[in-house]
């Protein structure tokens, strides 16, 4: 079966581009201009992967990837007109798997398309191999299949695919050192031009999601000039 992907793209000429382009290479696309028909049918029938333009007629396409329209283990992709830094970074740190600018060469997004949905699938396959479903860890839970963080007071915190993958790179290798390029290389691939700020800044949010202060960490500890070390013991449990 063809994985469903729903693009979100207000400008007809690239809309048609990338329908074209997706089904040309075995995808089944389905395009929406408005954010309200893409919410609408997103709740109906989740996709496999969405395409999100952040520039639309009415809203932010930003608001789609923070504001639990998608369950948080669809994979999204930002195709944008937008070329600064930050909006790359705001992107990715709300919940972006990746970010691609316009104009781009087709090829390229399907590239980073089979790319995104390949580490997605990889996740899931882990999580349901694994002995145990559950990582454990200082005072949480982490349900990688499930996309949440449980705190020993019982408060539920949600992750978006991009933070589980993130998390999910360091519950695999605990106490080690994981520089930059080791973790674009697990969360984003090759497929992708790394630039460490991003990274930072998904580090960043996921430190605010383990309640873990940025200015003395205890739970990803930065160690400078090398990269990044998960400073927790983790059990695996069923």
């Amino acid at each position: 079966m063809s994985d469903l992907i729903y693009l979100l793209e207000d400008d007809l000429d690239v809309s048609r581009l990338i329908v074209r382009t997706l089904t040309q290479h075995g995808f089944a696309p389905r395009a929406f201009r408005r954010m309200a028909e893409f919410e609408r049918e997103a709740r109906r029938q989740p996709p496999d992967l969405c395409i999100i333009d952040l520039s639309l007629p009415d809203g932010d396409g930003l608001s789609l990837l923070s504001g639990g329209v998608l369950p948080v283990t669809v994979p999204r992709i930002i195709v944008t007109g937008r070329i600064s830094l930050t909006d790359r970074i705001v992107g990715l740190e709300v919940g972006a798997d990746d970010y691609i600018v316009k104009p781009f060469e087709p090829r390229e997004l399907v590239a980073r398309i089979r790319a995104v949905l390949r580490r997605s699938r990889i996740l899931q396959r882990e999580a349901e191999t694994r002995e145990g479903p559950l990582a454990v860890f200082g005072c949480w839970t982490a349900d990688l299949e499930a996309c949440t963080l449980t705190h020993e007071s019982g408060r539920v915190v949600d992750l978006s695919s991009s933070e589980t993958t993130l998390l999910a790179a360091f519950l695999k290798a605990p106490g080690r050192v994981l520089s930059r390029s080791n973790l674009l290389d697990a969360t984003m691939g090759r497929a992708s031009e790394p630039f460490d700020r991003s990274m930072d800044a998904r580090i960043s949010r996921l430190r605010r999601k383990l309640d873990d202060d940025s200015r003395a960490p205890e739970i990803i500890r930065t160690v400078y000039g090398a990269g990044y070390i998960f400073a927790q013991r983790v059990a695996w449990s069923g």
